[in-house]
Order: C-alpha cells, then sequence, then structure tokens
C-alpha cells in the first residue's frame, strides 16, 4: 500500500472521535468509585456521555430524571423535590478530571422491560417534564440549588425511542408521542438556555441502510428504525423544533458504519439541517463480542475513528469506558475485573496524538481496508494507519521524511510500543508515527 502525504494542505481540524460513555466506575459508587477517571484524561478524551450510569436503572441514584425528581406529583420548582447527591459527585469527578459531561436527559436502559418496566413510559406531563430538565440544566450551570456553574454544552432528550416492533427497553410511548416530547422539551430549553446545545434522539441504528436483503428479511426492525428517524425530521421541520445535534448509535464493523455514517450525514442535509452536528454516541465494533485479548477489536476501533473523520461526523463516543468486565468495554479486557487496560484504550491514546496537534492534513491512500489520518501543528507531525485489509501490507509513504520518525505498534502482543521502522503492516494491527 502508498500513502501520500501534503503537509502543506490543511483539510480542517482533527474531529473528537474520541469521546466516551460511561466512565469507568469502579468499587461502588461511593466516594472511591472514581479513582480510574483519570485514565480518561490521560488520553485527552474530550467528553463522556451520562447514559446507563451505574448500571440497571441507573443504580436509582444517578442522572436519570426519576431519580434526581423522585416523584412526579410534587412541586418542580422546590428545590427540596430534587435529589442531585450521587450526580452531584460523578459529575464533579468528571469536571476535576478535565472530562466534559454529556447529559441524556431520560432514563436508563431497561434490559428485561418484556418481563416488566417502570421507567420507560411518557411522561403524564410533557410541560412539566421539560421543566423539570429546566432545573436540572439550572443546577449544574447556573449554581440552582446549591448547585455549580459548569457550563454543561450538550443536552440531549432521551435515548432509543425508536426501540419498537417488540417489547421496547426504552419506550412505552409511540414515535409521535416521543416527536411531541422532543417539541415540547427543546423549545422550552432553548427558550430558556439560548446558549446550550439540544439534541437527540439517540437513534437505536440505521443497519437497513447496509442489509443485505437476507438481513433484512430477518430483521424488518431495522426498517421501522429508519421509518421514525423520517418521521421524526418531518415533524420537528414542521414544528419548527430547535435541534443543535443528532445523535445515533451503530455497533456494525467498521465499512458499513462508515456507510451509515455518510447516509446520515446526507439525510440531515436533504431535510435542511446541514449545518448540525452529527454525533455518533454509541458504537462499538461487533468483533468485541468474541475478544479477549484482540488487536482485531483495537484495529477496528482505530478504523473508525479514522474512518468517520472525513464524513460527516462531528462526534464520536465509544459505548463504554466501564470497568466491569462487559463485553461492551471498550479499554478494559472483559474476563479480567478491575482495569486490565486493552488495546482499545491504548488506540485512543495513539488517537490522541492526532487530536492534540489540531489540524488535519491531506492524505491519499490506495488500499481498501486500510484507513489512515495525518495531522499537524505546524511544527510536530503524526500519522495514524490501521490495516483491517484481511491481508499484510507492505508499506510505503510518500511526501514526508520520516528519518528521524518515532513509530508505536498496536497488535496482540504491544500496546503503543516503540517499534522499528516498519516495513510490512500486519493485518489488524495499529501504528502511530510521530515526525
Amino acid at each position: 500500500m502508498q500513502i501520500d502525504i501534503d503537509l502543506s494542505e490543511k483539510l480542517g481540524k482533527i474531529k473528537r472521535m474520541n469521546a466516551t460513555g460511561q466512565a469507568p466506575m469502579g468499587g461502588g459508587i461511593g466516594y472511591g468509585a472514581y479513582k480510574h477517571f483519570h485514565l480518561l484524561s490521560d488520553i485527552s478524551v474530550p467528553y463522556v456521555r451520562l447514559h446507563d450510569v451505574g448500571g440497571q436503572f441507573a443504580a436509582n441514584r444517578f442522572v436519570d430524571i426519576p431519580n434526581v425528581f423522585r416523584d412526579f406529583d410534587a412541586d418542580e420548582n422546590d428545590p427540596k423535590n430534587y435529589d442531585f447527591t450521587f450526580t452531584d459527585l460523578y459529575i464533579g469527578e468528571l469536571v476535576k478530571n478535565g472530562l466534559k459531561p454529556y447529559y441524556r436527559l431520560g432514563v436508563t436502559i431497561e434490559n428485561h422491560a418484556e418481563v416488566k418496566s417502570y421507567r420507560i413510559d411518557p411522561p403524564k406531563d410533557y410541560e412539566k417534564w421539560a421543566r423539570i430538565c429546566e432545573h436540572v440544566i439550572a443546577h449544574y450551570n447556573e449554581g440552582w440549588a446549591d448547585g455549580f456553574h459548569y457550563d454543561i454544552e450538550y443536552w440531549e432528550i432521551w435515548n432509543e425511542n425508536d426501540d419498537g416492533q417488540r417489547a421496547s427497553q426504552m419506550w412505552n410511548g409511540t414515535a409521535e408521542d416521543y416527536y411531541r416530547l422532543y417539541d415540547v422539551t427543546a423549545k422550552h430549553l432553548k427558550k430558556r438556555f439560548p446558549n446550550i446545545k439540544i439534541g437527540g434522539y439517540a437513534a437505536i441504528g440505521f443497519y437497513y441502510v447496509t442489509d443485505t436483503p437476507e438481513e433484512r428479511e430477518l430483521e424488518p426492525r431495522h426498517k421501522y428504525f429508519c421509518d421514525f428517524f423520517h418521521g421524526f425530521m418531518e415533524y420537528i421541520k414542521s414544528h419548527g423544533s430547535p435541534i443543535d445535534f443528532f445523535s445515533w448509535h451503530s455497533y456494525r464493523e467498521p465499512k458499513r458504519l462508515i456507510e451509515e455514517a455518510k447516509w446520515v450525514r446526507e439525510q440531515l442535509i436533504k431535510y435542511g439541517y446541514g449545518d448540525i452536528e452529527s454525533h455518533l454516541n454509541e458504537w462499538n465494533p461487533p468483533c468485541r463480542l468474541t475478544r479477549d485479548v484482540s488487536s482485531q477489536h483495537g484495529a477496528e476501533i482505530a478504523a473508525i475513528m479514522l474512518g468517520c473523520q472525513n464524513v460527516g461526523v462531528d462526534m464520536l463516543m465509544i459505548y463504554d469506558a466501564r470497568i466491569d468486565g462487559s463485553t461492551y468495554s471498550a479499554f478494559f479486557i472483559p474476563s479480567v475485573r478491575g482495569g486490565l487496560l486493552s488495546q482499545g484504550y491504548y488506540v485512543f491514546a495513539a488517537f490522541s496524538s492526532l487530536y492534540n496537534l489540531g489540524d488535519q492534513v491531506k492524505l491519499d491512500c490506495d488500499t481498501e481496508g486500510v484507513y489512515a489520518i495525518c495531522a499537524t501543528n505546524g511544527k510536530k507531525n503524526s500519522l495514524m494507519i490501521s490495516n483491517i485489509s484481511g491481508e499484510d501490507q507492505e508499506l510505503k509513504i510518500e511526501g514526508v521524511d520520516l528519518t528521524d520518525a518515532r513509530w508505536y505498534l498496536i497488535d496482540n502482543r504491544r500496546l503503543l510500543s516503540w517499534s522499528p521502522e516498519i516495513k510490512t503492516m500486519k493485518n489488524n494491527t495499529v501504528i502511530l508515527v510521530e515526525f
């Protein structure tokens, strides 16, 4: 493969492809649970999404509206009716570690809702629910109720309301119920806080776009996900609902996920929202389900981060940075509880080299399945490459002088370790070159 780099042609800023969901809580939920948060700031993670915090029902303490405002019939204007205790602690630890919170207004996923659901009905009073959300924002941004001035920027209205055509884990209402909840809440919050960014709806995924005919037959729900999206876009357009970002999810492999990202941007442009941000705020390659220590997982994470830089995505938030041994844990080895870091973490560490330099420069690569980005600050440069082509590749880099470059490698044995100059790049590996 050949990579051609032109340092003189800047393409724009390196985007926030390195945000996460669920910071790594460990050792309960009390004061000692946050000692690993520095691992995220160490690798320049910019934002942490507050969804599914603390486990089922958000441990009945964190973030979710029913945890913060426990009696929906109470006076929403009285600070005594709010319980911010554990959410204050969690957000405070994020801020202390230089991590920006990204607050999901709503509830945590209910994984066994087919047996019984508890909190995923639509609010019985949409206007009151919006006012409750207003007070949550006022607490964290304006100091209301012995609060703070954190200037939290992103506020997301609910999560995966489109999880339909089965016993939903997130929303017992109709599509139209959610469209109206979004409209009422977004209008109220933007009027009250014009400088925050409001969005949603954390779409469950646009898999139908890249499904094979066989997959479409096996998963008819995938079409419903797209139908829900079109209904939402038509509704907010006709009602003038404010939206600053559209959030969505995908757990596909890199090639198809990147195609879905292109589709999302194309659709936003089609509906007249081409200027809003696109946030893929849940993603994790499917190979995570069969891995323990896997260079494939690391290489596919890197491919998505590098590939999404150029397809209209403004932020990626991997799901997630938890430390509990889950197969969703992107940074820690699933079979080892307690915090043994995996390839995924070191991929984010490698990406931080690009992110902190700031500017993307022109790069061309002639090989399908190889993803690469080069960044500069005018004095220092970094090149990151992921090879998931299925084959080892002879590596040729043109346009830059790598005589004094430092090479680093991520594979099954090396975790961003120094390497001699690499002439042949193995399949399912990641390279960082600093020069």
